[in-house]
C-alpha cells in the first residue's frame, strides 16, 4: 500500500498455530495489525507502519524523541514476546523496516541458513539478565566528633572524603567479586554469556553504581537452578546488588553478522 512500510519484528518457524497470515490477539507498533510472511520454512512477524515515521530520514528524528521511541519499544517487545510464549523465536532489531512484503520474503530466502542455525541454537533456551550494583554511599559520612568539627572543619571534611573514598573502593571491590562469582557458577548452567555496557543515567534504576549488565542464554528448563546458582553467588557480599530480570526471548544473542540477514532495512 502506498505510504506504508513493512516493519519486520522477528522471525520463527510456521507451526500449526502461528500459519501464515493475520495473527490475533496481539497489536503491534502504530497499533497496527501484525501477519506472518512466509518463505519456504520460515516466516517473520510483519506489521505495516506509515512511511512518513519509519523511512530512513523519519527514523533519524524519530528516533531521538524517547516518548516515541518508548512505545515503539514496548510494542515491538510485546509482539515478540507474543511469539515466544508460542515458539522458538528469534527477534530482529528495533526498527527493522522493508520496502514491502516481497522485501521481507528475499531476505528470509537469502538468510535462510543462518536464520535456521540461529533457531536451532535458541530453541528451549530463554535469556536471562544479571545487573551487579556496587552500593557506594551517596556523600561524606556524617562527623563522629562534632567539636572536632567546629574546631578544624576542613581536617573533618577530608577525613570524611577519605572515607568515602575507601567505602566506595571496597564496594567496588566486592562488586567485581561478585560478577566473577556469578559467571563461574552461571558458567556451569548458561550457554553463553553477552556483556553489555552498564546503565548510567536515567537508565539506572534503582540505588547503587551499576558495575555489570550481563546477560545469559540459559537452557529453560534449568532456569530455576540459573537463578538460585546466582543468588548464591552473591549471598554473602556487602554492599552489593543484584538483580536478575527475565526470563526473555534471546534478544541478546541474535545478533546477524551476515550481508543476507541483515537486508536491506530502512531504504524504502
Amino acid at each position: 500500500m502506498d505510504g506504508e512500510l513493512s516493519y519486520a519484528y522477528a522471525v520463527v518457524r510456521p507451526t500449526a498455530t502461528l500459519a501464515e497470515g493475520p495473527l490475533t490477539g496481539i497489536t503491534g507498533v502504530a497499533s497496527g495489525e501484525v501477519r506472518l510472511v512466509g518463505a519456504g520454512p520460515l516466516a517473520a512477524a510483519v506489521g505495516s507502519v506509515p512511511q512518513s515515521d519509519f523511512s530512513e530520514a523519519a527514523l533519524k528524528v524519530r528516533l531521538e524523541d524517547l516518548d516515541w521511541l518508548e512505545q515503539v519499544a514496548r510494542a515491538h517487545h510485546g509482539v515478540v514476546e507474543f511469539l515466544a510464549a508460542r515458539t522458538t523465536v528469534l527477534p530482529l532489531r528495533l526498527a527493522t523496516v522493508y520496502m514491502d512484503d516481497d522485501r521481507v520474503r528475499g531476505v528470509l530466502q537469502q538468510g535462510e541458513d543462518t536464520f535456521t542455525h540461529m533457531l536451532d541454537r535458541f530453541a528451549d533456551h530463554v535469556e536471562w539478565g544479571v545487573k551487579v550494583y556496587a552500593e557506594a554511599p551517596r556523600g561524606p559520612a556524617a562527623p563522629d566528633d562534632a567539636d572536632q568539627e567546629v574546631a578544624d572543619p576542613g581536617r573533618a571534611y577530608l577525613r570524611r572524603r577519605r572515607q568515602q573514598r575507601e567505602e566506595r573502593g571496597a564496594a567496588w571491590s566486592e562488586a567485581a567479586e561478585a560478577v566473577r562469582r556469578i559467571e563461574a557458577e552461571a558458567g556451569e548452567v548458561a550457554v553463553e554469556l553477552a556483556r553489555h555496557r552498564p546503565q548510567q543515567g536515567q537508565l539506572a534504576v534503582g540505588p547503587g553504581e551499576n558495575v555489570a549488565n550481563d546477560s545469559y542464554l540459559v537452557p529453560d528448563r534449568r532456569s530455576d537452578e540459573f537463578c538460585e546458582r546466582v543468588r548464591r553467588a552473591t549471598r554473602d557480599l556487602r554492599g552489593v546488588r543484584v538483580e536478575i530480570t527475565g526470563p526473555w526471548a534471546p534478544y541478546s544473542f541474535a545478533v546477524l553478522t551476515e550481508p543476507e540477514a541483515q537486508g536491506e532495512a530502512r531504504r524504502p
